[in-house]
């Protein structure tokens, strides 16, 4: 898990909860959408927390203080619905748990009651807790392996919500593919409005590519400009996921060439 704080006052002082950005750590690099996890429009600057997970992303965490990314574009997309509902529960997984900041802090601020939940793999994954404890009413952790809360994943989360006093009013969710359409199959038979925050495959995140359509109530919708919320409960998960997927041959590939060869990591360093 990487943060990555970036000098770009034009979107410091317009960026919402909810929006995004889409960023390209060099001139070659892949132009990739990333969720804003804070800002602060005085310094001008915008924080977004990353997983390293391929190519581009151990690009952005080869990045020292004073670089300079090729592309910081945004703030794009819509921002999170903004209201008094009573109580919401905010789930954050992984790369995930940094953008439901600004998210609850504006939900906190509207009057409503906050349960957040935090998922990952093991509680190193787990971050920002300081951040959130004084935001929310209750705080749970769910890791897969027990280290931290409760041990599985988002099938405990019937576990979580029936030993409430009262069922949340709203579900907001934003991590992994996995992580949003579960919560959205549990929440669908609880009959909890669900708001997901989908991540697909983009490139010019404007509407103009149409690579980032997903279907959402049997209607097409591009993420990057109807969403990047939807209703969990609308969206076509098996599609999505089979559009996640298109392209992991190419990204297998990448790591089977010999020249360029992938950017590795030995002892704090960065080579290619």
């Amino acid at each position: 898990m990487h943060l990555l704080v970036i000098e770009t006052p034009e979107i410091a002082s317009k960026v919402r909860p909810g929006q995004f950005v889409i960023v390209r750590a060099n001139d070659e690099g892949e132009r990739i959408p990333l969720s804003v996890a804070d800002w602060d429009a005085q310094k001008g600057t915008i924080t977004i927390v990353f997983m390293e997970v391929g190519a581009s992303t151990g690009a952005l965490a080869c990045l020292k203080e004073g670089d300079s990314v090729a592309t910081c574009v945004g703030p794009l997309g819509n921002e999170t619905e903004i209201g008094n509902f009573g109580t919401v529960m905010c789930i954050g997984g992984c790369y995930g748990i940094g953008s439901m900041y600004p998210v609850i802090k504006e939900l906190k601020e509207a009057g409503n009651k906050i349960i957040t939940v935090l998922e990952a793999r093991s509680n190193y994954l787990i971050y920002w807790t300081d951040r959130f404890v004084p935001l929310s009413n209750r705080i749970f952790n769910i890791t897969r392996d027990g280290s931290q809360g409760f041990k599985g994943h988002v099938s405990r989360l019937p576990d979580i919500i029936n030993g409430l006093l009262t069922p949340p009013d709203r579900i907001i969710v934003n991590g992994c593919t996995f992580l949003m359409a579960n919560v959205s199959e549990v929440t669908k038979n609880l009959g909890i409005k669900t708001v997901v925050n989908l991540n697909p495959i983009m490139i010019d995140g404007t509407g103009m590519c149409g690579v980032c359509r997903v279907t959402v109530g049997g209607k097409m919708k591009f993420a990057c400009v109807d969403g990047p919320e939807f209703d969990g409960h609308e969206v076509d998960w098996k599609e999505f996921l089979a559009r996640r997927k298109a392209y992991l041959d190419e990204e297998a590939l990448f790591f089977r060439r010999s020249e360029p060869k992938p950017i590795i990591h030995e002892g704090g360093k960065c080579q290619v």
